[in-house]
């Protein structure tokens, strides 16, 4: 039954499973491979652009600092925030990348 779902309902399904349980779904066929692989490329993007724009938004925090429109304790708490934020986004964009490499997913040069 799951080899014969069209590939619109398996792009739904794929978009809603977590990224502990994303490349698990690799295994059911080579659709589900492909849309899995899609998905987790996406994903990975997603976390960069967002670390991206995390770490603006830190540079424009500490713009307002040097101006000295906001205090060194607002300064410090926020910024240890951001830093923690990302951390924890680099790690998800690591783990699906692993999980990508040892699944063979990685095929770009």
């Amino acid at each position: 039954m799951l080899d014969r779902l069209p590939v619109e309902i398996v792009e739904r399904i794929v978009t809603k499973i977590p990224d502990t349980d994303l490349i698990a779904a690799s295994k059911v066929d080579r659709v589900w491979w492909q849309e899995v692989r899609r998905e987790a490329y996406k994903r990975w993007e997603n976390y960069a652009t967002t670390i991206g724009d995390v770490y603006c938004e830190i540079q424009a925090l500490g713009k307002h600092y040097i101006k000295r429109e906001i205090d060194w304790i607002t300064f410090e708490d926020v910024n240890d925030l951001y830093k923690r934020w990302i951390n924890r986004l680099t790690e998800d964009q690591l783990y699906i990348m692993e999980k990508m490499l040892r699944n063979g997913m990685v095929v770009d040069p």
